[in-house]
């Protein structure tokens, strides 16, 4: 019997068991989850046999002695682009089949083929075989990495691994997983710069940005161990955190409010019903990292990703383009060189965060006065009344007789207001429907990093950080099944530029 029958066989005669055990499991009363459990397992073998067929019936990749292939620098290809220097070249089957290891969501398969180069002992430069099947690079199945990385993005790699492991009975090691995960990001940056732009009939009438900055913990410095049982000096932190810069991009329809609207939603502490919603949001994360020996600020790589992403959804310059950030002087200078037009936003809680430390240098935490003061000093921001602001505090600082604490923290809220100030043109946005809240950018640093990133115990290297980071923004944008379908795509094109050169 031929091999793949054999295997089809097996098949059959594992439904035929499994259709046995079922009967057996209504005879004896069995809970309906334990004969759904048992059915998953045994089903789980029948696709081993199933795809075992499938390999076998593929044949061993004999496609003669020779196969004719044309070679440029990168290596063989069918059709060399053009001023490429091309020849063509002759390969020859190697004396004895290769074995590869391939690791499917049914179990782990051996592939015997037959592989072509120059002779044996060089680089192995065809195997027909891995090309017909679309075999992947490594071990382990595209399946199995997309389920797995999937996992990753969300929770630990050793909860994901384990998480597999339970469902399927095989997953990849910890270790693997990471590995995985690091080269399935290195794909993320073309895959971003391919993508098209959302359908324009389906995007807002103003375009917005936000960016912020999240601290990711970092593993220790190894060359600079700290000596057993030292005490870490006043200040020191365990653990170094540095700084991921989280943006995202949105469409959104103009939503005109006035003071009064503001005041009555923040009160309420709910969104007005008649909101729009932002549409097509699309967040990114890069950190600072050394590339090809320069080192790449993470600041700059995450503006320029998101002005180019914005120019490609506001075609013709045609949208208002709109920012809303925190107070950071270092995100305005970058938004300022690489969106110098855009209209910047002081993102209004921010500033609120600001009243609330002006009202307790004069009234006590959680009093009503207190919140009266911050609610008539936000309805004169809201007013473009910020000179009336700045104005009357630096009034109380006279009029008050305050400790040296409380004249250094309004001081220090007059410094924020009076420096920023340039942002707060808040009647101005309120008019022309703009959003003064940086809500998408306080939500991605929760939701992509910290959510993920600073979990118990966790420590990151750069490189592992910005792989993660990569993946699982695409997965949040909802973009995680076409990047998975591209990856695979431009890996196949990469390791078998000469399956056109094969006969049929």
């Amino acid at each position: 019997m031929i091999a793949y029958e054999r295997e089809f066989l097996k098949a059959h005669e594992q439904v035929e068991r499994l259709v046995e055990i079922v009967q057996q499991a209504a005879t004896a009363g069995q809970r309906i989850d334990e004969v759904e459990r048992t059915i998953f397992i045994e089903l789980l073998k029948v696709g081993f046999h199933l795809l075992s067929a499938f390999v076998r019936n593929a044949g061993d990749g004999d496609v003669g002695e020779t196969i004719d292939v044309h070679t440029t620098a990168n290596g063989p290809t069918p059709t060399p682009e053009e001023g490429q220097t091309q020849e063509a070249r002759t390969l020859r089957r190697l004396p004895a089949p290769h074995v590869r290891r391939y690791v499917s969501i049914f179990g782990e398969l051996t592939i015997s083929r037959w592989v072509y180069g120059t002779r044996e002992g060089q680089a192995i430069e065809a195997v027909p075989l891995d090309a017909r099947l679309g075999l992947p690079a490594g071990d382990f199945s595209y399946v199995l990495e997309d389920w797995q990385q999937r996992l990753c993005v969300k929770e630990s790699f050793s909860e994901a691994t384990r998480d597999l492991a339970e469902l399927l009975g095989i997953a990849p090691s910890v270790r693997a997983a990471e590995v995985m995960n690091r080269e399935m990001a290195e794909f993320a940056p073309l895959f971003r710069l391919q993508q098209s732009p959302p359908p324009a009939e389906e995007e807002g009438e103003l375009v917005v940005l936000t960016g912020d900055g999240k601290g990711i913990p970092m593993r220790r410095n190894t060359d600079q161990p700290r000596t057993h049982g030292q005490r870490r000096t006043k200040g020191q932190k365990a653990n170094k955190k540095q700084m991921s810069y989280v943006g995202g991009v949105y469409t959104i329809d103009r939503f005109v409010r006035t003071p009064d609207n503001v005041l009555d939603e923040l009160a309420r502490k709910a969104a007005a019903a008649e909101r729009p919603k932002p549409r097509h949001k699309r967040v990114t994360a890069e950190m600072t990292q050394v590339i090809d020996g320069e080192e790449c600020n993470g600041r700059v790589s995450l503006f320029a990703t998101l002005s180019d992403e914005v120019r490609e959804r506001n075609p013709g310059g045609k949208k208002t383009v709109v920012a809303v950030m925190d107070g950071e002087k270092a995100l305005w200078a970058t938004l300022k060189f690489f969106l110098p037009s855009a209209i910047g936003i002081l993102d209004i809680f921010h500033v609120i965060e600001r009243l609330w430390d002006a009202a307790h240098v004069f009234h006590a935490e959680g009093s009503t006065a207190s919140e009266e003061f911050v609610n008539d000093r936000l309805r004169m921001l809201l007013e473009g009344k910020v000179g009336g602001v700045i104005g009357g505090f630096r009034q109380m600082l006279k009029k008050h007789h305050l400790s040296g604490a409380k004249i250094k923290a309004l001081n220090t809220v007059i410094g924020y207001i009076e420096n920023k100030r340039e942002h707060m043109r808040y009647h101005e946005y309120l008019a022309g429907g703009y959003p003064i809240g940086s809500g998408v950018a306080e939500g991605a640093c929760r939701h992509l990093v910290k959510d993920r990133m600073e979990q118990t115990g966790m420590r990151w290297t750069v490189e592992g950080a910005q792989a993660l980071l990569h993946l699982r923004a695409l997965y949040l944008n909802g973009d995680w099944s076409d990047f998975v379908a591209y990856r695979i795509q431009d890996e196949q094109d990469a390791i078998y530029p000469y399956k056109t050169c094969l006969p049929a």
